[in-house]
């Protein structure tokens, strides 16, 4: 605003200069910059990356940040592509630190990988951008007639709240016949005027005289500031205030309460009556300090009216004005107040940097954040102790400063626990201490460290011969108790040969679920059992696996009928048996002999004579299969016995074969000239036979054939039907009518 407001060309190039040549120099093992305030935001203020010899390329990586020390703002940042300061709020030197001849702001350059921690200070450098003012607009004066030439009234001085040579330099008076004016300078530099009388006044002739009083400070341009002196000319009042002392000193704890006593001013005034009466009040303060103290009129006690705060402000100078009853005589004292710090400010814990999730193989030791723990108190007040609670694997070691590194103490283990909930208390040294609590939640994240495991050590399973292709006849099952990929499994065999095939042409498994198909249908006759391995498999990198042998039982089923090898089965060829005729009970006459393909109850085989010539004269054993007579053979008994003899297994549902034996009793086969038309009998038997399936066959083809003639007959009646009603006309219906009767 200034430079905007100012007209002199010359003024700007100097403001100009000062406002973007900077200085940095190293003071103290610290970086040090000087700034003028009210610089805009974004302008830079130095190169700190070069300043310090770090390597510009890598501020990002190292999350360099501005930290501020003791202050609620942040008043510069730094640019990491440059490595430069620039102001980052607005800088009013006035406000930060007021009349104080120097203004410092502390700031802390922090960065990561490693920790690294730099201190720098800004110095704020006055611009003058603000114009003397004086605490009233009129100065009013009452003075005697009487007084004599060369008697001096102290002015109200002008407050400019710039300093050093931008505060107040001089001041100037209107001209005018009867005063002067005389510019003195205090014991703190300030300079404030004395109305000195040149000329006698004559109330008969002025009553009153009217006076410009100007300030000027040293600024380029200057600034200035004017009040109104007014004089009543009244009679004498010759002694002005005396105060007790000049300066009064007070300690304060901060966070008293309102209404409390500061201290009392005293000034006394050998004048009596009126002219001797004292009245206080505050010179020029700051509106914010006037807001916190009130001073008596009459008794000049100055209490408190607002809250303190060491942290905001650690000293007040409140300069104090007294006037004698008519106002022609004023003295000044100063009141300096220290603040004194109380433990009022609880630590702050702040979690700079955090690496979540931590991998669960993270070495013991690794650190895997920074904390940073402030506290705005000073001494053993601000002085601050961190700890952490002894449950969890990590621990807190001490770095820079207040800094501190969150490191692993031991293994972890994700399957054990997946999560931790840390709580960081940090605690101060005050009398009483004031502590905080801050909670980190850090999450482990999954690494490939384990195989999955089968629920059982082995599998059997049983499959029914003469299943279907693609039934399922077993499921296996593994689990990994890593988490997502990590812990996904994956089924598949591996190969190997089955008889001399592989082992994919008789099972197949579902790579998800584990669950085993029969490629093929198994035949337990060919294959009655055998092994298999299953693999599984995560899908981790690299992926873990490991193994189930899965054993697999055919179990029968009653698939083979009884084959008969003695005597051929029935219709296949002739077999006579001869039997003697003196024969007697339980004589063996012959054997069947079967076998089964199939196993256990269902190649157990049973023989049963279901038809014979005599029923009662032979019989044949159940298990054995041999035929004895029941009882001796007499004269009576027919020479030609035929049995027709079942063989049945013990399956469910059982199968059986059958053969037929001819048994000719005879001593000598030339007995029997009919043997030939045994065979004969057969041969006519199975011509009869062919001659009915004939018949069969010629009836049911003349049926079919009546049946299609039918069907084609009542097509063409609903044809013909439909079409009459679509179409009119008597030659046409006569005509259909015809067709129908044709055909």
């Amino acid at each position: 605003s200034y430079l905007s407001n100012s007209k002199d060309p010359v003024s700007r190039i100097m403001f100009c200069l000062l406002f973007f040549v900077l200085t940095a120099h190293i003071a103290y093992g610290e970086v040090s910059y000087s700034v003028p305030e009210e610089m805009k935001r974004g302008s830079v203020i130095g190169n700190i990356a070069k300043d310090l010899g770090l390597d510009v390329n890598r501020l990002s990586s190292r999350k360099a940040r501005i930290d501020t020390e003791g202050n609620r703002k942040r008043y510069c940042d730094i640019n990491l592509n440059t490595g430069e300061l620039i102001v980052a709020e607005r800088i009013d030197r006035e406000e930060i630190s007021g009349k104080k001849a120097s203004c410092v702001i502390k700031n802390e350059f922090v960065l990561e990988n490693p920790l690294e921690l730099h201190h720098f200070i800004l110095n704020i450098e006055d611009i003058n951008d603000n114009s003397p003012q004086f605490k009233e607009s009129v100065i009013k004066f009452e003075i005697r007639e009487s007084a004599g030439k060369g008697s001096s009234y102290l002015l109200e001085d002008a407050y400019d709240a710039d300093i050093g040579r931008n505060a107040v330099q001089s001041y100037t008076l209107q001209n005018n016949e009867h005063f002067i004016l005389n510019v003195l300078t205090r014991a703190n530099g300030r300079k404030y005027g004395q109305l000195v009388l040149n000329k006698e006044l004559d109330r008969e002739q002025q009553k009153e005289v009217t006076l410009i009083l100007t300030a000027v400070d040293g600024g380029t341009p200057p600034r200035s500031g004017t009040v109104a002196i007014h004089v009543t000319v009244l009679d004498a009042n010759d002694n002005a205030p005396v105060f007790s002392q000049t300066v009064y000193k007070v300690s304060l704890p901060e966070n008293s309460p309102l209404d409390t006593v500061v201290v009392t001013v005293s000034a006394t005034d050998a004048d009596e009556g009126q002219n001797g009466e004292v009245t206080y009040a505050f010179g020029h303060l700051p509106q914010k300090v006037q807001q916190l103290f009130f001073i008596n009129l009459v008794s000049g006690e100055i209490k408190l009216t607002g809250l303190i705060d060491y942290e905001i402000e650690s000293t007040f100078e409140l300069p104090i004005q007294a006037k004698d009853g008519q106002g022609l005589a004023t003295s000044h004292c100063t009141v300096i107040i220290d603040v004194i710090d109380a433990n009022d400010n609880t630590p702050i814990i702040v979690v700079s940097s955090l690496n979540s999730p931590v991998p669960e193989n993270a070495l013991p030791g690794t650190e895997v954040g920074i904390i940073n723990v402030q506290d705005r108190d000073s001494d053993n007040n601000g002085q601050v102790r961190c700890s952490i609670q002894q449950n969890v694997p990590f621990k807190l070691v001490p770095s820079i400063k207040n800094y501190y590194s969150l490191v692993t103490t031991g293994e972890l283990d994700r399957e054990l626990l997946s999560d931790y909930n840390i709580t960081i208390t940090a605690t101060d040294e005050g009398s009483p201490p004031l502590s905080s609590t801050k909670n980190i939640h850090l999450t482990v994240a999954d690494v490939n460290d384990n195989p999955p495991v089968f629920q059982e050590q082995s599998y059997r399973a049983h499959v029914q011969e003469n299943n279907k292709p693609g039934s399922s006849i077993c499921s296996v099952s593994a689990t990994d108790p890593d988490w997502r990929q990590n812990g996904t499994v994956v089924y598949s065999l591996l190969s190997s040969d089955v008889n001399g095939a592989p082992v994919s042409s008789f099972l197949s498994i579902n790579g998800d679920t584990g669950v085993i198909h029969a490629v093929r249908s198994f035949d337990y006759e060919q294959l009655k059992s055998f092994k298999v391995l299953v693999l599984a498999r995560d899908n981790g990198s690299p992926p873990l696996s490991s193994n189930v042998t899965v054993s697999v039982f055919i179990t029968d089923e009653n698939d083979n009928s009884p084959q008969i090898l003695y005597p051929s089965p029935e219709g296949n060829s002739f077999m006579t048996e001869m039997v003697p005729k003196a024969a007697q009970a339980r004589s063996l006459v012959s054997k069947v002999i079967a076998v089964d393909s199939d196993s256990g109850q269902n190649a157990w085989l049973s023989y049963h004579i279901i038809k014979a010539t005599d029923p009662g004269l032979f019989t044949i054993g159940v298990h054995s299969g041999e035929i004895r007579t029941q009882r001796d053979i007499s004269e009576s008994d027919s020479m030609k016995q035929n049995l027709i003899v079942s063989v049945r297994d013990n399956g469910q549902p059982s199968l059986s074969a059958t053969c037929a034996l001819y048994l000719l009793i005879s001593d000598n086969l030339a007995e029997v000239p009919e043997l030939k038309d045994m065979s004969r009998d057969e041969s006519s038997s199975k011509l009869t036979f062919y001659l009915i399936i004939a018949l069969v066959s010629v009836s049911t083809f003349f049926l079919t054939f009546i049946i299609i003639i039918l069907a084609i007959y009542i097509y063409i009646y609903i044809y013909s039907y439909s079409f009459f009603k679509d179409v009119s006309g008597g030659g046409l219906l006569e005509i259909t009518a015809k067709s129908v009767s044709f055909y």
